[in-house]
């Protein structure tokens, strides 16, 4: 079937999940038989302050919930593997789709000593290519609070750009922290493909002569 007749083949949706591979990492389904290897992830209390996660999270319930992402339409949830040890290090996912404005929201989240080596960088380049290049999304979004400065740098890498803040949007432990909201617009995307420090004015872009 091709996309409002006009010949072009339709985007496969939010319902195939695909494998997406990069030079660090692999990303894949991800499934119930991660659990256990993301579920430091959920124990971490600088990883729930970072994340403005209050909920507290028992394996059981980890387990329905990673059991049925392989069937969501309206989202795509994807483990994060290190292609060098074939650990699953994290999980990266866009979600909150909104199909008449071409929109979505990315999140990702690593594991207790994973970050620092690029694989977050890698795994966000490789979702966010794929919501552009194969889902055909407009906008990519996402929200970072105030006092997680070293994620915002590595979202900055990728190419999302600030775009406003969100005041207050976060109680943790007695404090009001902001929220920034960050995105990526398909003409960015497609002239700097997550990478905007090398298709900066003055800079030659890979492969240009």
């Amino acid at each position: 079937m091709d996309d409002h007749g006009t010949g072009v083949p339709a985007a496969p949706g939010f319902a195939f999940k695909p494998t997406l591979t990069g030079e660090l990492t692999l990303l894949r389904p991800v499934t119930v038989d991660d659990v256990p290897a993301l579920l430091p992830m959920f124990r971490d209390a600088e990883t729930a302050r970072l994340t403005g996660d209050h909920a507290t999270h028992d394996e059981a319930g980890l387990r329905a919930w990673y059991a049925s992402r392989g069937d969501q339409v309206d989202r795509l949830d994807l483990a994060i593997v290190e292609r060098a040890t074939g650990n699953v290090v994290g999980e990266a996912a866009l979600l909150d789709w909104d199909p008449g404005n071409e929109s979505c929201a990315f999140r990702i989240c690593s594991v207790p000593g994973a970050p620092g080596r690029g694989l977050g960088t890698e795994a966000t380049r490789l979702i966010t290519g794929y919501g552009f290049e194969t889902l055909g999304l407009h906008r990519i979004w996402l929200e970072v609070y105030a006092f997680n400065p070293r994620a915002r740098r590595a979202y900055e890498k990728a190419g999302f750009v600030p775009e406003g803040v969100l005041r207050g949007a976060l109680l943790w432990e007695g404090e009001r922290v902001d929220a920034e909201v960050m995105s990526i617009v398909a003409p960015e995307w497609f002239r700097h493909r997550g990478r905007p420090e090398a298709a900066a004015p003055g800079r030659s872009a890979p492969g240009a002569l």
